[in-house]
């Protein structure tokens, strides 16, 4: 396994539950012990836990797996022919089945990586360095409103900072969930004192001193910052793998069953695949999928050979909103209400595509969107939910299967 994140380590996990007993390798570029990703913009930059709350395993637990783990290496290369990973400083290690567990590496900004004060978000050490200085109270711009940059918003505002959010869209998440629901996120962040520059980009940092100063936005604007969180979404790990002979269009591409080719699987971020559920490819960034994919990997490897075809789950909490979404979200989606109400923020709603139920999100409602997801899992008809759930109207910009 290259890559020790959740789905190199659930591979190993898994492997041995199974019943496995020949030899494991984990091979993870990051000295530390495999961690959770999701806190680090959550509670490990709000400062409420601890970094040793986020281990996947304990030492002990680590041991008996019965691996080789090798920590702080980074895979420089792979010889599929001669079946071996080259790593850095010379080594190889040989396998006989190889799973691709590298998960994906951060986009930038021209420049961004020379300046103090300007921050990405991917490892434990990335969020601590935030988390750091955050401490020092500075003014603070976050650059991307997925994901990742809203919840480094909410937190570094619930620490009671002065913060920016940038996008080149008009809302927040619009990518994620369309028009209607981003704008709802949109508003969530100003109700809770950010201020919104969004349908504006970034043109240049300021900097004095080599520290960062501030930035220049596209529409002509400068804004003060000595903090800038640049959140803009991530890339495929997969440039140790040029020249590899495995297909790298948006990740290493893989069949139903996720394999690459005969002896290599990908699993978690990295791994692009086909998925029969929705008759597309899609390639998740999405923590649970992780952990059912390199499950579905493990048994599949050992010759279970069965397509792999979840309806992904994610989730995320800002301030006092948890939303959580199953399925996919195709830009041209209908949206309906199925409970509650939009502007109280307490609802779940359905999106339809090609006259099927494909994603249902819930906002503050957890026991109701856990029963009516099932609509999506039987790929409920469109028509079965158009007259008794009032339609909000299709959807433009929200995100579907990649590939």
């Amino acid at each position: 396994m290259v890559g020790a994140s959740v789905a190199g380590l659930t591979t190993a996990a898994t492997l041995r539950s199974l019943g496995y007993g020949g030899r494991l390798t984990l091979i993870g570029d990051e000295p530390h012990t495999p961690y959770n990703r999701p806190p680090l913009s959550k509670q490990i930059l709000a400062g409420t836990w601890e970094h040793d709350r986020i281990k996947l395993r304990t030492d002990e637990e680590l041991d008996a797996l019965d691996a080789e783990l090798l920590f702080g290496r980074s895979a420089t290369g792979l010889d599929t022919l001669a079946e071996r990973v080259l790593l850095d400083g010379g080594d190889t290690v040989p396998y006989d089945t190889l799973v691709i567990a590298t998960g994906v590496t951060p986009r930038s900004l021209p420049d961004a990586h020379h300046l103090a004060g300007v921050h990405l978000l991917r490892t434990l050490d990335d969020a601590l360095a935030l988390r750091d200085d955050l401490q020092r109270r500075p003014t603070v711009a976050v650059v991307g409103a997925g994901f990742l940059g809203a919840e480094a918003a909410a937190a570094a505002r619930r620490m009671g900072l002065d913060v920016t959010m940038i996008d080149p869209r008009p809302v927040p998440m619009r990518r994620q969930f369309g028009d209607r629901i981003a704008g709802l996120v949109g508003q969530l962040h100003r109700d809770n004192g950010v201020s919104m520059r969004c349908g504006t980009g970034v043109t240049r940092f300021l900097s004095a001193g080599g520290h960062v100063t501030g930035l220049e936005l596209t529409d002509g604007a400068v804004l003060n910052a000595d903090l800038v969180v640049v959140a803009i979404g991530a890339e495929p790990s997969v440039d140790w793998l040029t020249g590899s002979g495995l297909c790298l269009s948006n990740g290493v591409e893989c069949d139903a069953a996720c394999r690459a080719v005969p002896g290599v699987y990908a699993a978690g971020d990295v791994a692009s695949w086909y998925n029969e559920h929705f008759g597309a490819r899609m390639r998740l960034e999405h923590r649970l999928n992780a952990t059912e994919q390199a499950q579905a990997v493990a048994r599949n490897l050992l010759g279970d050979d069965v397509p792999f075809a979840p309806v992904p789950y994610f989730w995320t909490d800002q301030y006092d909103a948890h939303i959580q979404a199953y399925g996919i979200f195709p830009a041209d989606a209908e949206l309906a209400v199925l409970h509650g109400e939009l502007d109280n923020r307490h609802f779940v709603v359905a999106y339809g595509h090609r006259g099927r139920v494909v994603g249902v999100l819930g906002w503050n409602s957890p026991r109701e969107v856990l029963k009516l997801r099932q609509l999506v899992a039987d790929k409920a008809p469109w028509s079965s939910i158009e007259g008794s759930a009032p339609p909000v109207g299709a959807l433009a910009g929200a995100a579907g299967p990649r590939g």
